[in-house]
């Protein structure tokens, strides 16, 4: 098989990474990073992160992982408008997804969460993270005036969505919750788990995972 192609195990997995893009490009229409060994795929998205220099907002990202039904070995960062165009020309039927051919730069991109040493910090009901992401969006819309001014965006950003999440072990700040909610992650009645390694913190549901890293002290 090329290495510039994925076949998903089935057509509901090509169906979910499609929903996950989309939901992806309506937070941030920016860049996707694909990184598959072996028999899964893992798509990397951001969903939040600093816009200038400074800014003391966390970079949060979004993970979901797929299996393949082929090995592959893919590691590269392409445009989500690249790969929606991608999945909306397969067929129904199909499950082999063309990785396209020009890729994008982002700097969230270059520092990826560790897959290892992660340590359980607790969990999380996912109806708190739905009202926590919720209540910020509310929040977000009610400081900011119809035309607001970059500077002002950022600062309002950073104090919602970088304050920590009540009740919530670990340092989670709120844009996890936001996150999970905006990508789909959250499962009604369900629970998500908490983890922690250095400056990043994951949350993560049977959906998919949040991944956030601290923002820099200055």
């Amino acid at each position: 098989m090329s290495s510039a192609e994925l076949r998903f195990s089935d057509t509901r997995t090509v169906a979910d990474f499609r929903t996950f893009t989309a939901r992806a490009r309506a937070n941030d229409d920016g860049g996707m990073r694909v990184v598959a060994v072996g028999a899964v795929a893992a798509a990397y998205v951001r969903v939040l992160g600093p816009t200038v220099l400074g800014e003391p907002l966390p970079t949060v990202l979004g993970l979901r992982t797929m299996a393949l039904e082929e090995e592959a070995h893919v590691d590269v960062t392409v445009s989500l408008g690249s790969v929606l165009d991608r999945l909306a020309r397969m067929p129904s039927d199909a499950v082999v997804f063309p990785v396209p051919a020009v890729t994008v730069t982002g700097t969230w991109a270059g520092i990826l969460p560790p897959r290892s040493g992660w340590t359980r910090a607790g969990e999380v009901p996912c109806d708190v993270l739905d009202r926590a992401a919720k209540d910020g969006i509310g929040e977000v819309a009610r400081i900011l005036p119809e035309r607001p001014g970059a500077p002002l965006v950022s600062s309002t950003r950073a104090a919602v969505w970088g304050q920590p999440l009540d009740g919530v072990a670990g340092p989670v700040p709120a844009g996890a919750a936001f996150g999970a909610y905006s990508l789909g992650f959250l499962v009604p009645d369900g629970t998500a788990t908490v983890h922690v390694n250095g400056r990043w913190s994951r949350v993560s549901t049977g959906r998919g995972h949040v991944l956030v890293r601290a923002a820099a002290l200055l």
